[in-house]
């Protein structure tokens, strides 16, 4: 972050600066966590449902914040420190993010959709910087938290920013696009991720689509071509559709798979081909390497500069991470999160893989409403038509006991354990030489403690 001044930042939050005073401290990082400041930070005290960070305010001043934002003044204001009073702390976060993004005059993209937008930023990362300092959303800083924490980590060496944001209701991709005010607006998808908040996919559609409210008069969208809903989105900016339909405009064409070690594809545009070596598994990972390209060729990037950048490509956190043990064993970490889209992809990736035994570790898959029993009964069918040579479902009786129930009545092999707990004595014995694991769940069941354990065996 750029250095702010007390005043600067009581102008962008609207706020009071309760006890000024000459000489106060510029200010070059924003903390919303008590336990983890940077030295001379401006702490901002977050409220949930359960806590309220006003209660550690004199913590956080103790602890080397230089001054705080509050919606309720502490009683006694230190004088070595700064106070500015706000209404609400949350909005407050939001205004200090646009007004400091509003420094910037970089390009911006913003990537939203129900499967792979972690997958997709880090490609579209990876082929700018082969030509830019690029910025770019870290971890799973992508709600109204991270999406303001990550605007606000700009600095001036940054010549490009790659910006994720989540959602899982209505009205959440507007307030984080007010912020961002992209240049280039990008969906991955539409899935069934968050249909219990939303009701159909035509709601998460909908939802999805805020990402238009607040991209730039002569924006650039970049979709999915192969998705059937995103086919239907008509809006006033150039467009550009990716995937292998003969309507798209980055099209998708020669791909082959090499399992473990990647894919090759070719996208093809009205400018030029494009040969890519992608170092993922999955042909998911084509469309996150055409809706790249449809980036790069935006900002005049090269082809070489494309090429490179897209076989520069590395896997965040446990999205398809390879970890390769001894005896010829192999555990894919694809445990961040999970919905049926990306359990299909993963389950996939796993049956064509070249191995002595395939073995699929799914859990619950959370936020799914209506259609959970049957998505989940679905996963468990098809990991046995895929021919994995055995399933562990793990977790709820009602959810991962419905896989269960998909795997067995489809003639496939499982074993039911409603924890990772009991479940990982059983997977360290079938964990065997020329054994391929996948791990897979929604990110509420932490398997990557099954993960960490399993790299052990």
């Amino acid at each position: 972050m750029e250095p702010m001044t007390v005043g600067q930042i009581a102008a962008a939050v609207d706020g009071v600066w309760l006890n000024p005073r000459e000489n106060a401290p510029a200010v070059t990082a924003v903390c919303t966590d008590s336990r983890s400041l940077a030295p001379g930070c401006l702490f901002l005290p977050w409220v949930g449902e359960r806590f309220d960070g006003h209660d550690f305010i004199d913590a956080a001043l103790e602890g080397g914040a230089a001054g705080c934002l509050c919606a309720r003044a502490p009683e006694t204001l230190r004088e070595d420190r700064f106070y500015i009073q706000v209404a609400d702390t949350r909005l407050a976060l939001k205004a200090l993010a646009s007004a400091y993004r509003e420094r910037f005059c970089i390009p911006v993209v913003q990537v939203t959709g129900s499967v792979g937008k972690t997958t997709t930023k880090e490609m579209i990362a990876a082929v700018l910087g082969a030509r830019f300092k690029a910025w770019k959303t870290p971890e799973n800083y992508n709600n109204d938290v991270g999406t303001p924490l990550t605007l606000l980590g700009l600095a001036k060496e940054h010549e490009a920013a790659v910006i994720e944001t989540g959602m899982n209701h209505a009205g959440e991709i507007e307030y984080l696009t007010d912020m961002v005010k992209p240049d280039v607006a990008v969906i991955s998808n539409i899935g069934d991720a968050h249909i219990q908040n939303l009701g159909s996919r035509e709601g998460i559609l909908e939802a999805k689509c805020e990402i238009f409210t607040h991209l730039k008069k002569d924006g650039l969208v970049v979709l999915n071509g192969d998705d059937a809903l995103l086919d239907t989105v008509a809006v006033p900016f150039r467009t550009v559709r990716c995937g292998k339909s003969e309507h798209c405009q980055a099209r998708i064409t020669e791909i082959s798979d090499h399992g473990v070690e990647g894919i090759r594809c070719t996208v093809a545009t009205e400018k030029d081909r494009y040969p890519l070596d992608i170092p993922a598994p999955g042909e998911h990972m084509a469309y996150a390497a055409a809706i790249a390209v449809a980036v790069g060729e935006a900002l005049d990037l090269s082809r070489e500069e494309i090429v490179r950048g897209a076989a520069a490509y590395v896997p965040a956190g446990s999205r398809m991470r390879v970890l390769r043990l001894p005896g010829r064993r192999m555990l894919l970490d694809d445990c961040y999160n999970a919905n049926p889209q990306s359990v299909a992809a993963a389950l996939e990736i796993l049956a064509r893989t070249e191995c002595d035994k395939r073995v699929a570790v799914l859990g619950d898959m959370g936020e799914l409403g209506d259609i959970r029993n049957r998505a989940h009964y679905n996963m468990g069918a098809l990991a046995a038509m895929l021919g994995v040579d055995l399933v562990f479902a793990v977790g709820s009786g009602e959810l991962a006991g419905k896989i269960a129930d998909g795997v067995a009545l489809s003639g496939g092999s499982v074993q039911y354990f409603p924890t990772k707990e009991e479940a990982l004595p059983e997977l360290r014995r079938q964990l065997g030489p020329g054994t391929v694991m996948l791990v897979k769940a929604s990110h509420a069941m932490k398997f990557e403690w099954l993960v960490e354990r399993l790299q052990k065996t």
